[in-house]
């Protein structure tokens, strides 16, 4: 078998081998569409994992489509095209997520333990290395995060208790948090 099919068959040929179940082309179709939508998945803050899986419901689909006639090529790179274009809706859809973006949070901070220790241990030296940057905050960041933080008062009432506009206090806010950052990532 030929290993580009693209150039050596014609489109209605490749989708009736796919009717056909024919592992041949089915292999060759899924070798030369994955490396493109993996690459796209990476440029686009996924995993191989990730894009291995995508990959799988988009040649799933094509596949399905086929099958039920839902899918008829109309040019040389249609079911390339078609592929791709699932794979990809399919990441975007998955990016635009509640759970994608609750994982990613999880991965972006600076509170998760990437060693071997056991958890409590970790998150325990993890909260000591905290509240040891937090004294290294002055007196205004350390009122700021314990008021919106701790004591859960909106912009509003802090910005009453420093006679500052809630908008100084957002950006103070941010400012603080990102002095705790630099500390605790310097530790």
């Amino acid at each position: 078998m030929p290993r580009d099919i693209f150039k050596t068959f014609s489109q209605n040929e490749i989708t009736h081998a796919i009717c056909q179940n024919d592992e041949v082309i089915l292999r060759q179709i899924y070798e030369d569409g994955f490396p493109k939508v993996r690459k796209f998945v990476r440029a686009n803050h996924g995993n191989d994992d990730e894009a291995k899986d995508i990959f799988q419901e988009a040649f799933l689909a094509l596949w399905q489509n086929v099958k039920k006639g839902a899918f008829i090529p109309t040019n040389q790179t249609a079911i390339q095209g078609y592929l791709f274009q699932v794979a990809k809706n399919k990441w975007l859809d998955w990016v635009r997520s509640a759970r994608f973006k609750r994982d990613q949070k999880h991965e972006d901070s600076f509170f998760l333990n990437q060693s071997s220790e056991p958890l409590e241990e970790s998150l325990e030296d993890k909260y000591e290395l905290v509240e040891q940057s937090f004294g290294k905050l002055g007196d205004d960041c350390q009122e700021i995060l314990k008021s919106f933080y701790f004591l859960k008062k909106n912009m509003d009432e802090i910005a009453t208790k420093f006679g500052w506009t809630p908008q100084t206090v957002k950006n103070n806010k941010y400012r603080c948090m990102e002095k705790l950052r630099k500390f605790v990532l310097q530790n």
